[in-house]
């Protein structure tokens, strides 16, 4: 089981962003930016073009609503969009507020944020959902 499906279980703690039948979002622990997002498909998937076309259809719709919400809630350019899949056998799409190329280079330091700043970055983002 991936650390994404404890998540899910609630096996794990996260700071919770939204949640479908099929798909999850909730704060990066380690984000490149404040605001950082991931978002997965609950069922867990190990490589992003596995999976079966109406999830992933589903997951990118998703995707584009926590992006649209992220956009209004964090001071930003643009929402960037990577799918790496290598650090965790779970499909994901990572969703960066960023203003500049550079704010989605994963070799930068992460941050490391407070719950509380934490918990009030997931609440500006669900309350723009």
């Amino acid at each position: 089981m991936s650390i994404f499906s404890q998540i899910i279980a609630g096996e794990i703690p996260c700071y919770k962003i939204a949640e479908t039948e099929s798909c999850y979002a909730f704060l990066d622990i380690s984000p490149l930016a404040k605001g950082h997002v991931l978002v997965i498909p609950k069922k867990e998937v190990d490589y992003y073009f596995d999976i079966e076309e109406d999830l992933f259809n589903e997951l990118n719709m998703f995707s584009k609503s926590i992006a649209a919400a992220m956009k209004l809630a964090i001071p930003c350019q643009r929402i960037g969009v990577a799918i790496i899949g290598l650090e965790v056998p779970h499909a994901h799409i990572h969703l960066v507020p960023i203003d500049n190329v550079s704010d989605i280079d994963f070799s930068r330091p992460k941050l490391h944020l407070p719950p509380e700043e934490m918990q009030k970055i997931a609440t500006a983002i669900i309350d723009k959902l």
